[in-house]
């Protein structure tokens, strides 16, 4: 998969379950910041679009958690974006940098709220337009 943006990270200790390995709600965490500094990185603010009256909000999150990240352990989230609709989809893939083994498979549709009501934001589709054009270059 071409993808459009990555983020590096590393496992801290806190992030661990009794079993020494990080705890599946967590894996969401990683997926929320990497969306938005890639939102950032388009010229798209979470606080700034949301001071303009856009909520973007996650509709669904459907997440395959396929091999165990441990403490210390450096590891990249990987994103491809897609627009339909009134959805944003974001395809995220975690992969253990040490041998680039698939953690976790995960596709976050997320929407707008407009004034209280489902909407597409012209800002957001624009955005992700440049970068679905950009990719296909």
């Amino acid at each position: 998969m071409n993808y459009d943006f990555e983020l590096e990270f590393k496992v801290r200790d806190y992030e661990c379950d009794l079993q020494g390995i990080v705890n599946n709600s967590v894996y969401q965490n990683y997926l929320e910041h990497t969306r938005h500094e890639f939102l950032d990185t388009i010229g798209l603010n979470f606080k700034a679009l949301f001071d303009k009256g856009v909520v973007a909000v996650v509709a669904r999150a459907d997440l395959a958690y396929k091999t165990p990240l441990s403490s210390n352990e450096k590891f990249v989230v990987r994103t491809r974006v897609e627009h339909k609709g009134v959805k944003y989809i974001f395809y995220q893939d975690i992969y253990r940098l040490s041998d680039e083994k698939l953690c976790l498979k995960g596709v976050i549709t997320t929407t707008s709220l407009i004034n209280g009501k489902l909407a597409v934001s012209d800002d957001i589709v624009q955005a992700f337009e440049n970068v679905i054009n950009k990719r296909e270059d």
